[in-house]
C-alpha cells in the first residue's frame, strides 16, 4: 500500500496505510520512512517462541512477551540484536519488546545492562551504544540508541525543543477498554507522583497552586484521535507533548476509558448500571483489570489469562530530524507485538 504523507501537528501523519487527520499545525514535509521490521528477525523470535522449554517469548494467547527473569544475557542480546529495525551510521533503532526494562538496580538484566554485548553483536567495537529515546518496561515500541555522544545529545536537543514547542515526535498506538465520548481530542491534568503503600503512583491534581507546581505537580497534555472502535473498545492513535511517569495510562483512566491491561489505574474507573465514573485516585489501589464477561468471550481469555494481559501500549512511530536543517523528518515504524495484533482481530479492529 502506498504511504502518503501531510503535515499535521508539527509531525506528519499517515494517509492510507496507518491513522487519519489530525488538527493542522506548523507543516513539516514528507518524511522519509526507515525499513521495516526484517523478515528474517521476525522468524528467529518465532522461532526461540515455539520452544518447548521456557524461554524468552511466550506461546498463545500472549506470544511476543519477554519474561527477563527466564533468559540469559546472551539470550536477551539475541532477541534485541534480531528486533533492530534500522541501523545507520552511529543511529540503532529496535523494537523493545513487552516487559524488558530498560534501567533497573544493579544486578538486574535490563536493556542498559546489555548494551556493551549488544555493541559488540552488532559490531560497533569499541563504540558503546547509549539510549536516547525508550519507552518504559511495560509499553513496547521503538528504542532509539547511539554509539556517537555528539549524536546523541543533538537528538537530545531535537526532542527537546520539539516538546517546548508542542510538536509531537512520538505516536503511540493503544487499545482502550471502553470508547472515548469523542473521536479526538486533547486531555491536559495536572499529575504528581506520589508513593502510597509502596508505590509510586501517579495522582491528579485539581486546580494546581503555583506552590504544588514547584512541589512536583506538572501541567501534562496528550493529543488522542479514535482510529476504530468495535466491542466496547477502541484502538485509538496517541501522541503525548509532555513527559511524565505513566502520563498516558493515566490521561486514559480520566477519559474513563483505561487501556487494556493497565493493571495501575484502570481500578479508578468504575461502573453502575452502565455507567462509567471515576474513583478518588488517592484512595483506590491498583488491581488487576477486571474485564467483563462478553469482552473475556471476544478476546478467547479466561478471567485468569485477563489477569496477566499485558499493557496494550506501543510505541509505533518515531520522528528524527534530518541530516541537514532543511530536510524533511525522517519516520521510523515498528510492528505490533504479536499480542497485540491479536487483540485487534479478536475485537475486528482495523487500520486502513
Amino acid at each position: 500500500m502506498r504511504t502518503v504523507l501531510a503535515p499535521e501537528m508539527g509531525g506528519c501523519r499517515v494517509l492510507g496505510q496507518v491513522w487519519g487527520g489530525w488538527r493542522r499545525g506548523p507543516g513539516v514535509r514528507a518524511a522519509r520512512t526507515a525499513s521495516s521490521f526484517r523478515t528474517e528477525a521476525r522468524h528467529q523470535q518465532q522461532r526461540r517462541g515455539s520452544s518447548k522449554r521456557s524461554g524468552p517469548l511466550d506461546d498463545q494467547p500472549f506470544s511476543g512477551l519477554l519474561r527477563p527473569e527466564n533468559v540469559s544475557r546472551e539470550e536477551l542480546v539475541d532477541v534485541l540484536r534480531a528486533a533492530v529495525v534500522d541501523q545507520k551510521g552511529p543511529l540503532v533503532t529496535l523494537n523493545k519488546p513487552q516487559g524488558l526494562p530498560v534501567t533497573g538496580k544493579p544486578g538486574e538484566l535490563t536493556l542498559l545492562s546489555v548494551l556493551p554485548e549488544l555493541s559488540q553483536s552488532l559490531g560497533l567495537g569499541e563504540r558503546e551504544l547509549q539510549v536516547v529515546r525508550a519507552s518504559g518496561k511495560e509499553t513496547s515500541g521503538l528504542v532509539l540508541l547511539s554509539s556517537c555522544p555528539q549524536t546523541a545529545s543533538r537528538l537530545q536537543k531535537f526532542f527537546t525543543h520539539s516538546q517546548r514547542a508542542r510538536r509531537p515526535t512520538v505516536t503511540y498506538c493503544a487499545v482502550t477498554d471502553g470508547i472515548p465520548a469523542t473521536s479526538e481530542g486533547k486531555i491536559q491534568a495536572a499529575l504528581k507522583l506520589e508513593h502510597i503503600d509502596g508505590v509510586n503512583l501517579v495522582v491528579p491534581v485539581k486546580s494546581p497552586s503555583r506552590k504544588d507546581i514547584l512541589e512536583g505537580v506538572k501541567r501534562t497534555l496528550s493529543y488522542f484521535r479514535v482510529v476504530a472502535m468495535g466491542s466496547g473498545c477502541a484502538l485509538v492513535q496517541l501522541q503525548p507533548l509532555t513527559a511524565f511517569p505513566s502520563q498516558l495510562q493515566a490521561h486514559m483512566a480520566l477519559q474513563l476509558c483505561p487501556l487494556l491491561g493497565d493493571h495501575m489505574y484502570s481500578a479508578r474507573v468504575a461502573t453502575v448500571l452502565g455507567q462509567r465514573f471515576l474513583l478518588p485516585a488517592e484512595s483506590t489501589r491498583p488491581q488487576r483489570q477486571v474485564l467483563d464477561e462478553a469482552l473475556l468471550r471476544r478476546l478467547h481469555l479466561t478471567p485468569s489469562q485477563a489477569a496477566q494481559l499485558p499493557l496494550h501500549l506501543h510505541l509505533h512511530c518515531l520522528y528524527l530530524p534530518g541530516a541537514r536543517p532543511r530536510d524533511p523528518p525522517i519516520k521510523l515504524l515498528a510492528p505490533l507485538p504479536s499480542y497485540f495484533s491479536r487483540t485487534l482481530h479478536c475485537l475486528g479492529l482495523h487500520y486502513q
